[in-house]
Protein backbone atom coordinates (compact mmCIF):
# COMPACT_ATOMS: atom_id res chain seq x y z
CA UNK A 1 0.00 0.00 0.00
CA UNK A 2 1.52 3.34 -0.78
CA UNK A 3 1.02 6.75 0.85
CA UNK A 4 -0.20 9.66 -1.23
CA UNK A 5 2.53 12.72 -0.49
CA UNK A 6 -0.07 15.93 -1.29
CA UNK A 7 -1.41 19.16 -0.18
CA UNK A 8 -4.47 18.72 -2.25
CA UNK A 9 -6.59 16.29 -0.53
CA UNK A 10 -9.53 15.70 -2.80
CA UNK A 11 -12.40 14.06 -0.31
CA UNK A 12 -13.75 10.93 -1.17
CA UNK A 13 -17.44 11.06 0.52
CA UNK A 14 -17.54 6.91 0.44
CA UNK A 15 -14.25 6.02 2.28
CA UNK A 16 -15.54 6.88 5.78
CA UNK A 17 -18.75 4.19 4.78
CA UNK A 18 -16.14 2.25 3.42
CA UNK A 19 -14.10 1.82 6.72
CA UNK A 20 -16.82 1.66 9.00
CA UNK A 21 -18.59 -1.39 6.89
CA UNK A 22 -14.94 -3.02 7.01
CA UNK A 23 -14.60 -2.57 10.58
CA UNK A 24 -18.28 -3.86 11.64
CA UNK A 25 -17.41 -6.86 9.54
CA UNK A 26 -14.12 -7.08 11.66
CA UNK A 27 -15.54 -6.22 15.36
CA UNK A 28 -18.96 -7.46 15.53
CA UNK A 29 -18.53 -10.91 15.43
CA UNK A 30 -16.09 -10.59 17.43
CA UNK A 31 -18.10 -8.67 20.45
CA UNK A 32 -20.36 -11.70 19.75
CA UNK A 33 -18.77 -13.94 20.68
CA UNK A 34 -16.91 -12.21 23.97
CA UNK A 35 -17.28 -13.27 27.12
CA UNK A 36 -20.16 -10.62 29.77
CA UNK A 37 -17.35 -10.16 31.88
CA UNK A 38 -14.96 -8.72 28.90
CA UNK A 39 -17.66 -5.73 28.74
CA UNK A 40 -16.36 -4.72 32.06
CA UNK A 41 -12.54 -4.91 31.07
CA UNK A 42 -11.33 -0.95 31.11
CA UNK A 43 -9.81 0.85 28.15
CA UNK A 44 -7.54 3.23 27.10
CA UNK A 45 -10.24 5.99 27.71
CA UNK A 46 -9.92 7.27 30.89
CA UNK A 47 -13.18 5.91 32.88
CA UNK A 48 -14.75 3.90 30.19
CA UNK A 49 -14.66 0.08 30.38
CA UNK A 50 -15.18 -1.85 26.93
CA UNK A 51 -19.39 -1.37 27.93
CA UNK A 52 -18.71 2.61 27.73
CA UNK A 53 -16.73 2.80 24.64
CA UNK A 54 -19.00 0.49 22.88
CA UNK A 55 -22.37 2.51 24.06
CA UNK A 56 -20.73 5.85 22.92
CA UNK A 57 -20.02 4.64 19.54
CA UNK A 58 -23.34 3.40 18.76
CA UNK A 59 -25.38 6.51 19.92
CA UNK A 60 -22.68 8.47 17.91
CA UNK A 61 -23.54 6.75 15.10
CA UNK A 62 -26.96 6.10 15.35
CA UNK A 63 -27.21 10.33 16.02
CA UNK A 64 -25.69 10.47 12.69
CA UNK A 65 -27.96 8.09 10.48
CA UNK A 66 -31.23 9.78 12.48
CA UNK A 67 -30.18 13.35 12.53
CA UNK A 68 -29.75 14.08 15.55
CA UNK A 69 -26.90 16.37 15.57
CA UNK A 70 -27.77 19.54 17.71
CA UNK A 71 -25.06 21.58 19.12
CA UNK A 72 -22.84 20.56 21.65
CA UNK A 73 -24.11 16.72 20.46
CA UNK A 74 -20.34 14.92 20.30
CA UNK A 75 -18.90 17.25 23.51
CA UNK A 76 -17.88 15.05 26.50
CA UNK A 77 -21.10 16.04 28.59
CA UNK A 78 -23.32 14.64 25.62
CA UNK A 79 -21.04 11.67 25.00
CA UNK A 80 -21.57 11.05 29.23
CA UNK A 81 -25.26 11.16 28.66
CA UNK A 82 -25.50 8.57 25.92
CA UNK A 83 -23.14 6.19 27.74
CA UNK A 84 -25.48 6.70 31.08
CA UNK A 85 -28.68 6.24 28.89
CA UNK A 86 -27.60 3.07 28.10
CA UNK A 87 -26.51 1.41 31.00
CA UNK A 88 -29.04 -0.49 31.76
CA UNK A 89 -29.74 -1.81 28.24
CA UNK A 90 -27.83 -5.53 27.79
CA UNK A 91 -24.99 -5.88 26.09
CA UNK A 92 -26.44 -7.24 22.99
CA UNK A 93 -28.71 -4.08 22.55
CA UNK A 94 -26.00 -2.00 22.41
CA UNK A 95 -24.14 -3.95 20.17
CA UNK A 96 -27.34 -4.18 17.78
CA UNK A 97 -26.94 -0.78 17.89
CA UNK A 98 -23.38 -0.59 17.21
CA UNK A 99 -23.74 -2.98 13.95
CA UNK A 100 -27.07 -0.99 12.61
CA UNK A 101 -24.93 2.52 13.38
CA UNK A 102 -21.84 0.93 11.40
CA UNK A 103 -23.82 -0.07 8.37
CA UNK A 104 -26.20 2.83 8.38
CA UNK A 105 -23.79 5.94 8.38
CA UNK A 106 -21.44 5.95 6.28
CA UNK A 107 -24.44 6.95 3.57
CA UNK A 108 -25.19 9.79 5.82
CA UNK A 109 -21.43 11.02 6.39
CA UNK A 110 -21.48 11.06 2.30
CA UNK A 111 -24.20 12.93 1.54
CA UNK A 112 -22.59 15.90 4.55
CA UNK A 113 -19.63 17.77 4.01
CA UNK A 114 -17.07 16.34 5.12
CA UNK A 115 -17.27 17.48 9.08
CA UNK A 116 -18.36 14.23 10.16
CA UNK A 117 -15.66 12.47 8.15
CA UNK A 118 -13.79 12.40 11.58
CA UNK A 119 -16.21 10.36 13.06
CA UNK A 120 -15.92 6.85 11.06
CA UNK A 121 -12.00 7.71 12.16
CA UNK A 122 -13.09 8.05 16.07
CA UNK A 123 -14.96 4.72 15.48
CA UNK A 124 -12.31 2.58 14.20
CA UNK A 125 -10.07 4.29 16.90
CA UNK A 126 -12.55 2.90 19.52
CA UNK A 127 -12.77 -0.15 18.01
CA UNK A 128 -8.87 -0.64 18.62
CA UNK A 129 -9.47 0.32 21.76
CA UNK A 130 -12.08 -2.39 22.14
CA UNK A 131 -9.70 -5.16 20.52
CA UNK A 132 -6.56 -3.36 22.83
CA UNK A 133 -8.96 -4.57 25.97
CA UNK A 134 -9.67 -7.79 24.92
CA UNK A 135 -5.74 -8.63 24.74
CA UNK A 136 -6.17 -9.10 20.37
CA UNK A 137 -3.13 -8.02 18.77
CA UNK A 138 -2.85 -5.53 15.83
CA UNK A 139 -5.86 -3.02 18.14
CA UNK A 140 -4.94 -0.27 15.58
CA UNK A 141 -4.14 -2.28 12.87
CA UNK A 142 -5.80 -4.78 10.49
CA UNK A 143 -7.63 -4.44 7.34
CA UNK A 144 -8.86 -1.05 7.72
CA UNK A 145 -5.86 0.28 9.10
CA UNK A 146 -5.19 1.23 4.39
CA UNK A 147 -8.37 3.28 4.91
CA UNK A 148 -7.97 5.30 8.21
CA UNK A 149 -4.79 6.74 7.34
CA UNK A 150 -6.20 8.69 4.67
CA UNK A 151 -8.96 10.16 7.25
CA UNK A 152 -6.29 10.13 9.68
CA UNK A 153 -4.10 12.59 6.79
CA UNK A 154 -7.25 14.71 6.53
CA UNK A 155 -8.05 15.32 10.44
CA UNK A 156 -4.13 16.44 10.98
CA UNK A 157 -5.22 19.19 8.53
CA UNK A 158 -8.57 20.08 10.10
CA UNK A 159 -7.32 19.97 14.13
CA UNK A 160 -4.48 22.68 12.77
CA UNK A 161 -1.38 19.54 14.06
CA UNK A 162 2.23 20.70 12.61
CA UNK A 163 3.39 19.45 9.49
CA UNK A 164 5.01 15.48 9.91
CA UNK A 165 6.38 13.51 7.15
CA UNK A 166 5.96 10.29 8.50
CA UNK A 167 8.61 7.13 7.38
CA UNK A 168 5.88 4.23 7.57
CA UNK A 169 7.35 0.78 7.71
CA UNK A 170 5.98 -1.06 4.85
CA UNK A 171 4.64 1.62 3.29
CA UNK A 172 5.93 3.13 -0.30
CA UNK A 173 6.63 6.94 0.11
CA UNK A 174 6.18 9.07 2.33
CA UNK A 175 3.07 9.84 4.51
CA UNK A 176 2.52 13.63 5.10
CA UNK A 177 0.13 14.61 7.66
CA UNK A 178 -0.37 18.03 9.41
CA UNK A 179 -0.40 21.69 7.84
CA UNK A 180 2.67 23.64 7.33
CA UNK A 181 3.59 26.38 9.84
CA UNK A 182 5.40 29.36 8.18
CA UNK A 183 9.43 29.22 9.33
CA UNK A 184 8.87 25.76 11.01
CA UNK A 185 10.50 22.61 9.30
CA UNK A 186 8.11 19.14 9.21
CA UNK A 187 8.73 16.95 11.47
CA UNK A 188 9.91 13.14 11.00
CA UNK A 189 8.73 10.11 12.75
CA UNK A 190 10.04 6.38 11.49
CA UNK A 191 8.01 3.97 12.76
CA UNK A 192 4.74 1.55 12.46
CA UNK A 193 1.73 2.76 10.95
CA UNK A 194 -0.02 1.57 14.33
CA UNK A 195 2.24 3.88 16.61
CA UNK A 196 1.54 6.58 14.17
CA UNK A 197 -2.25 5.99 14.79
CA UNK A 198 -1.44 5.63 18.68
CA UNK A 199 0.27 9.28 18.71
CA UNK A 200 -2.37 10.86 16.89
CA UNK A 201 -5.18 9.67 19.39
CA UNK A 202 -3.74 10.13 22.39
CA UNK A 203 -3.22 6.15 22.95
CA UNK A 204 -0.35 4.30 24.82
CA UNK A 205 2.35 4.24 22.99
CA UNK A 206 3.80 1.64 25.53
CA UNK A 207 6.24 -1.21 24.23
CA UNK A 208 6.25 0.62 20.88
CA UNK A 209 9.41 1.74 18.68
CA UNK A 210 9.78 5.07 17.29
CA UNK A 211 11.58 8.07 16.43
CA UNK A 212 9.94 11.60 16.36
CA UNK A 213 11.99 14.53 15.74
CA UNK A 214 10.71 18.03 15.62
CA UNK A 215 6.98 17.95 17.09
CA UNK A 216 6.27 16.56 20.31
CA UNK A 217 3.60 14.14 20.92
CA UNK A 218 1.15 16.10 22.56
CA UNK A 219 1.29 18.53 19.37
CA UNK A 220 0.04 15.29 17.22
CA UNK A 221 -3.18 14.94 19.16
CA UNK A 222 -6.31 15.15 17.26
CA UNK A 223 -8.91 14.20 19.32
CA UNK A 224 -8.29 16.93 22.71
Amino acid sequence: MSAVDTDDDVRDPWLPDLLLRTERDALVPLLRRAPEAAYGLRTACPGWTVRDVLAHCAAALVRIVEGRLEEGVFLPAANAADVAERADWPVARIVDELERGLTEAGPAIAAGDGTLDTVALGEWIHAGDVRDAFGEPGAYGGHSLALALPLLRTASRKRDTPRLIAAVDGHTGPLVLGGEVPGRPAARFEGDATTLIRLYSGRPVVATRYVLTGATEPELLIYR
